[in-house]
């Protein structure tokens, strides 16, 4: 049995948390009311202050969520509820004055999985070394976070996350924190919310720094047909959300589970079929047009990606397993028309990477078809992200990550998602080091990380005395820090590619 925090009063109500090796643990805390009955589908709303004290010794439920590949990777979510679903939880070093850094965590997961609970995601060692308060945070996913339908406010999932930042602001003083150094970091889908809020209105003052990994580009046109087939898929009129209100959260989901395998296996899926839309109001424009005109200016920004992003789901596809180089053109025709690229333009793609990977362009061509998802997903949608803010704010870094995965036989490459548990100090999660590696070379790159994720919450500068110098990045020198075994800055890092999506892959 751990040991008890003291009880804290927070404006919502009492908790108790408890203690591990040194570090204060507060654990499943709500900060906003159950989104069941009329609150399904509609914002999240304020809940009442709770009179008794709330044990915030174990994780909450996770909001309902489908079927995911990767849940062999973070684990399979457990008990899932819409009752008290919206939770947050906070590491800290100590309860006083000290008011620390505050890092929030937005999980990734395509948004339509994860939580806030994985274990992958315990802020215990980020705390423990760098003097920071850590939280994570649950936000509704799939259809019921994300429902693209007249009469549901769009974009719920996100205004899920602004209610916590708001919690968060409002209490997070008393936890050791201070709450005008906030920094929000996300990975995946994770990472462009912290994008995407820097452009919401709603979001502004509520954090001042961001670390945005492997952001995929927000497509501009909203996600309509995974809300079609929703609909036809539960035999209600689209539309009638008073009908989808009744209808049990896990026929919802089994339902989801089905329209999504449907699309992906026709190749009419999109790049999140659930997903934040511009809707002129929540959000007013697209998250780069926002910060192309000055959104978040006075907010510092350290965004990269990994080296082989989409080796995560070629490596998982059986369609990949015998790709040859004559069904390229079609492939990535089908890839980058989900961004309304052209076959012509596709094949001026396809042309310049066969060019610049002419030595496995006939002996592994997957790896010219990987290239290519990984740029267009996420290393050029970040980049773009990097270039339109560092108009108004020169403290923006920019990073790609390289450390391989030895899983399946190390054909994985650095894939999606490997950085995480480098920065979060949690390689010593059970079979983590299966899909992540360990070893001292592991090891230190983790404390390398952290110390740069820490340093970067404390001042907004990622520079530390254990790395290389890293200049601020710019369009003219593009330095990019390498992250791997060894750490080197590269100017203009693989510009013929970076070169070739210009005029192509824009907003």
């Amino acid at each position: 049995m751990h040991e008890k925090t003291d009880i804290i009063e927070t404006k919502s109500g009492k908790v108790q948390g408890y203690i591990n090796n040194g570090i204060q643990i507060f654990k499943g805390i709500p900060y906003a009311a159950s989104p069941v009955g009329r609150l399904r589908f509609s914002p999240p709303a304020e809940r009442e202050a709770w009179s008794n004290v709330h044990d915030a010794t174990k994780h909450g439920p996770y909001v309902y969520q489908g079927f995911s590949p990767l849940d062999a990777l973070f684990g399979k979510p457990g008990w899932q509820s819409e009752t008290d679903c919206l939770t947050l939880n906070i590491w800290t070093p100590n309860i006083d004055n000290a008011r620390r850094p505050v890092m929030v965590w937005i999980h990734g997961g395509g948004y339509i999985t994860g939580g806030g609970a994985f274990p992958i995601y315990d802020g215990s060692n980020l705390t423990r070394r760098g003097n920071v308060v850590v939280v994570t945070i649950n936000y509704r996913l799939g259809a019921l976070g994300f429902l693209n339908a007249a009469g549901v406010t769009a974009n719920i999932g996100m205004l899920d996350q602004i209610a916590a930042l708001k919690w968060i602001r409002d209490n997070i003083e008393i936890f050791g924190g201070d709450p005008n150094n906030i920094l929000t970091f996300g990975e995946s889908a994770g990472g462009i919310s912290v994008i995407t809020l820097m452009a919401m209105p709603a979001a502004n003052g509520l954090f001042h720094r961001v670390i945005s990994q492997s952001a995929p580009m927000l497509m501009p046109k909203p996600a309509r047909k995974s809300t079609e087939n929703l609909f036809r898929e539960l035999d209600i009129k689209e539309g009638d959300i008073d009908a989808l209100r009744k209808i049990p959260p896990e026929k919802i989901i089994a339902a989801q589970d089905k329209v999504l395998a449907k699309l992906e296996k026709e190749g009419t899926n999109e790049i999140m079929d659930f997903r934040p839309r511009i809707d002129g109001d929540v959000l007013p424009t697209h998250p780069l047009e926002a910060l192309r005109k000055g959104a978040g200016k006075n907010i510092d920004l350290l965004i990269g990606s990994n080296k082989d992003e989409y080796k995560l789901w070629t490596i998982l596809d059986p369609r990949f397993k015998e790709i040859k180089e004559e069904t390229f053109p079609r492939l990535i025709s089908a890839l980058l028309s989900r961004m309304d690229i052209d076959d012509t333009k596709s094949l001026q793609i396809l042309e310049v990477y066969k060019d610049t990977m002419k030595d496995v362009a006939s002996t592994n061509p997957i790896e010219i078809f990987d290239a290519i998802g990984t740029d267009f997903v996420f290393r050029i949608p970040e980049i773009r992200f990097a270039e339109a803010h560092q108009i108004h704010n020169s403290n923006v870094y920019n990073y790609f990550f390289t450390w391989p995965s030895p899983a399946f036989k190390g054909k994985l490459g650095s894939c999606h998602a490997m950085e995480i548990p480098f920065a979060f100090g949690t390689l010593d999660v059970p079979k983590a080091d299966l899909f992540f590696g360990k070893g001292p070379d592991a090891d230190l790159l983790s404390e390398k990380m952290m110390d740069t994720w820490i340093a970067f919450a404390h001042t907004g500068n990622p520079n530390h005395k254990d790395i290389p110098e890293w200049p601020a990045y710019d369009t003219k020198k593009r330095a990019t820090m390498v992250l791997g075994t060894e750490w080197k800055v590269e100017n203009a890092l693989l510009d013929k590619e970076r070169k070739a999506w210009d005029g192509i892959l824009e907003i």
